[in-house]
């Protein structure tokens, strides 16, 4: 220390090595979040910090941090007594396979990770950033919401980040991994970014909690039953992402960016590809059973298809009537959307629909081309369907196959018969390149059915109306259940076998790498949410 004199007064002015040891102590005392003792309870809950999710999701020495000095500004309740240094939420940018990503983690060791104005700030200016540098945000969320002693000040940051998802939503991509509690206005965040992540049995999201379901409803609900990974992976659809554990959830981030393009200016990513000299799949031509009723799971024509171990499948266990994911096809990144006969025999309902709509919707903002793979019976009837808006569920699909203006090739396995077969990306809404194999059934319904409402009153009439039927069955068959009657009025543009297909589908990307579509001018259309 230095005495110096400032307005004939004496004071003591701090050194350089001074101000560098100070500087040094407020680095560590950011570093220690809520200190030691919370540090180990998260661990007791097998929750990793905030610092730590970092670490292992960015490249070794890329993560550079920002905000690290801010505190709360609130005096309320006690808060005056109580500052931590990063109020409680690790924001910064680095890289992920050396491509640049900013990222924002909540510190369960500060206030329950809790937000206040200053948090939600430091969330905002990386978000800011993200958009004008056109690279992805990743939120890691660990909070118990909305910091109460604050009122509607935090609630006004939550509204700050809300505003700046919609904004960002189709110009760069946003990921959300929940690895602890999501509760309340906390949940809206994660719902507007393109993919969320849960960890089981650690992480959870409802919009109002099991104390407020038994006021309210009498329903008696564990926090795990009512917003858990697997209700929200299986029966809400609401988390694309089910992992057993953190360092799971945070190698799924790594995978998916993969795949994504930085922005939606950006082409979809494109890893070196050698042709390996005869790209026939011969294994192909025996995944279709010769009975058309028995089913089959499409996986395993996506692993036929795909450029090996390439495929990456996303909301797996939700609507398991449809498969849709990325994948490579000659190192070139590609999301893809299939009809699963393995369930429900590929029938369309109101969460497969939507399911692939927004799955579709994904792949065009980002500049991904989409593969289809089409065996579907049709809608599934029911008024289970009808009460719950099948018809606006299955529009909301044919409007994202509509509106794509990225390369969209279709390939018919099996089954496209009656409204299903329009919506699954055919000819006429738009597709570059339809296929069909040799089994290909396009037709208004099947068979059976057509027959009976067709010769209706010829088989009532007939000796043997069993037999009747068979015969009719069996000419309807020969004349429209092919893909032929298709392919002659340029509705499907090439029957292929089906070890023939990787080879067919490699050449038509590279073709279309260079598609150009506009659509009518428009402020924006209205999809039938």
């Amino acid at each position: 220390m230095s005495e110096e004199s400032l307005n004939g007064r004496n004071y003591t002015r701090p050194t350089n090595k001074e101000k560098y040891e100070l500087l040094k102590k407020k680095n560590e005392e950011a570093l220690e979040g809520g200190g030691k003792e919370r540090i180990e309870a998260q661990h007791k809950k097998n929750k990793l910090t905030a610092r730590e999710r970092i670490h292992l999701l960015l490249d070794e020495g890329s993560f550079e941090e920002t905000g690290k000095f801010v505190m709360h500004r609130a005096k309320d309740f006690g808060l005056d007594k109580q500052h931590y240094l990063g109020d409680g939420v690790v924001t910064g940018y680095g890289t992920v396979n050396n491509r640049l990503v900013y990222v924002f983690s909540q510190d369960f060791t500060v206030f329950g990770g809790s937000l206040s104005e200053t948090h939600a700030e430091k969330i905002v200016k990386i978000m800011d950033l993200a958009m004008k540098n056109g690279a992805p945000v990743i939120g890691l969320n660990d909070s118990g919401g909305a910091r109460i002693q604050e009122g509607v000040v935090s609630l006004g940051g939550y509204a700050d980040i809300f505003y700046r998802n919609t904004l960002a939503s189709g110009v760069i991509p946003q990921i959300s991994a929940v690895m602890g509690p999501c509760a309340g206005g906390a949940v809206y965040s994660p719902a507007i970014t393109d993919f969320i992540m849960m960890v089981e049995n650690t992480s959870y999201m409802f919009v109002t909690g099991p104390n407020v379901v038994k006021t309210v409803t009498q329903e008696d609900v564990t926090a795990e039953e009512l917003g858990g990974a697997g209700t929200h992976s299986t029966k809400s659809g609401v988390t694309h992402f089910s992992c057993a554990n953190e360092v799971e959830c945070i190698n799924y981030i790594k995978r998916l960016l993969s795949y994504v393009p930085q922005n939606c200016e950006d082409d979809a990513p494109q890893l070196p590809y050698q042709v390996q000299g005869d790209e026939s799949r011969p294994a192909l031509d025996t995944v279709i059973p010769d009975n058309p009723n028995q089913p089959y799971d499409m996986r395993e024509v996506i692993e036929g298809l795909a450029d090996e171990g390439s495929f990456f499948e996303v909301h797996k266990n939700f609507a398991e009537n449809i498969v849709v994911g990325f994948a490579r096809l000659g190192g070139r990144s590609i999301g893809i959307v299939g009809n699963n006969p393995a369930f429900l025999a590929g029938v369309l309902d109101r969460h497969a629909s939507t399911k692939a709509a927004r799955f579709v919707r994904f792949c065009d903002c980002f500049n991904i081309p989409l593969l289809v793979l089409e065996d579907v019976p049709g809608f599934l009837p029911g008024t289970d369907q009808e009460w719950n808006a099948i018809i606006t569920n299955g529009a909301k699909l044919l409007y994202a196959f509509s509106e794509a203006t990225v390369p969209r090739v279709t390939v018919i396995t099996r089954k496209a018969y009656g409204g299903a077969y329009d919506v699954m990306n055919s000819k006429h809404i738009g597709a570059d390149m339809n296929y069909a194999w040799p089994m290909a059934e396009i037709a208004v319904m099947g068979a059976r059915g057509a027959s009976e409402i067709i010769f209706r009153k010829e088989i009532a009439t007939a000796e043997d109306p069993e037999a009747k039927l068979q015969e009719k069955v069996d000419d309807y068959t020969n004349k429209f259940a092919n893909p032929y009657r298709a392919a002659h009025r340029g509705y499907v543009d090439e029957v292929i076998m089906p070890s023939e297909t990787r080879r067919k589908l490699m050449k038509a990307f590279k073709m279309l790498e260079n598609k150009v579509a506009t659509l009518p001018r428009k402020k924006h259309g209205n999809i039938p949410l």
